[in-house]
């Protein structure tokens, strides 16, 4: 059996998206979508911290990255409004989670034709240890 991480939860935050993305269409801006979600956070009464500096979550971190959203402590959701997701935006996500010590972020491209939200596992949480010599580089897109 299969264990979904935080499945209700992310399932809540994707319905959300899915309805900024019917609303406002696939080209605004980021913050236009950002700003659209929190009034959906709030008006369901999902807590929540907007643009959350890491260095909050890791004093050592260095200053200026800041995570779009933080849902219940539990998920880091990073907006986007360009054409594709990069693997550097997988990178980005996965210190975010890394500084934060959570399991899921859900990177959210509001750009695309079809809203497709990528969700993005913390490697260093899930890593296989038995095996050090295979490569685990696709675990962190369950």
């Amino acid at each position: 059996m299969e264990k979904i991480i935080e499945k209700e939860l992310s399932y809540e935050i994707t319905g959300l998206c899915y309805k900024v993305h019917k609303d406002l269409g696939r080209f605004c801006r980021e913050k236009q979508y950002a700003d659209e979600l929190e009034g959906l956070l709030k008006e369901n009464k999902i807590e929540y911290q907007r643009e959350l500096e890491i260095k909050q979550l890791r004093p050592n971190s260095p200053a200026g990255n800041k995570v779009d959203f933080m849902i219940k402590k539990r998920i880091i959701v990073d907006i986007k409004a360009k054409k594709f997701i990069t693997k550097e935006d997988y990178m980005q996500m996965q210190r975010y989670l890394q500084s934060a010590n959570l399991e899921l972020g859900l990177i959210v491209n509001f750009r695309s034709t079809y809203l497709k939200p990528q969700r993005v596992l913390n490697h260093n949480l899930f890593s296989d240890h038995s095996d050090a010599n295979s490569d685990h580089s696709d675990r962190h897109l369950l």
